[in-house]
């Protein structure tokens, strides 16, 4: 199967399966590149790029950000995943962000393969987003909850880390917090983004 037969499949495949997908410049490399977004449920939208070569197809697939704190906890959380998965293995960029990543070759690419990996993606990215925010994000949990507190704001995408907290610390609504607090530069909403804004810095 050449690289243009490769492309053909990955394109029928998606499309039959209603997976909305677009190109992207592949700048100057010898590659064609497809990037797609899987709905998911505790991270709302996983980003896939399949790269597409001479002798099979790479996917990378972004998690989340560097964790803040506690990485020794987070990477041997990760290591023990990838004894489970099929397909890709967790690893990190020049950043410390957080991806899937694996490769199929030209031989075994089909539909059914590319269904089975793509499933996998989705099934860890999507059920291990909230384990690694309590691994490697604990503090901004907390501070974020009190904040939101503090503020009277709505804790409604916090609730799956309600156990995280211990309320008998939290201030009255109203109340300031001790310090200064920035919400957004590490908040639950922004983990699930790179923090470059790149997705082609691994090696």
């Amino acid at each position: 199967m050449n690289q243009a037969e490769i492309v053909e499949l990955l394109e029928t495949a998606l499309t039959e399966r209603e997976i909305s997908f677009s190109r992207k410049d592949a700048g100057g490399a010898q590659a064609d590149h497809l990037v797609l977004e899987l709905p998911g449920e505790r991270k709302l939208t996983t980003t896939v790029l399949l790269t597409a070569g001479p002798h099979g197809v790479r996917v990378e697939a972004f998690v989340c950000r560097r964790p803040d704190e506690n990485h020794e906890g987070v990477y041997r959380y990760l290591l023990r995943r990838n004894r489970r998965l099929y397909g890709v293995a967790y690893t990190i960029d020049n950043t410390g962000d957080i991806y899937l990543v694996g490769r199929i070759s030209g031989d075994a690419l089909s539909a059914d393969e590319l269904d089975r990996v793509l499933g996998q993606v989705l099934e860890a990215a999507d059920g291990d987003f909230n384990t690694l925010l309590e691994i490697g994000f604990l503090a901004s949990i907390q501070r974020e909850w009190a904040w939101r507190v503090s503020r009277g704001e709505s804790l409604r995408n916090l609730l799956a880390f309600e156990h995280l907290i211990d309320k008998e610390s939290l201030p009255e609504p109203g109340e300031p917090l001790p310090d200064r607090y920035v919400p957004g530069v590490t908040s639950v909403d922004s983990v699930g983004e790179r923090s470059d804004g790149s997705a082609d810095d691994l090696d």
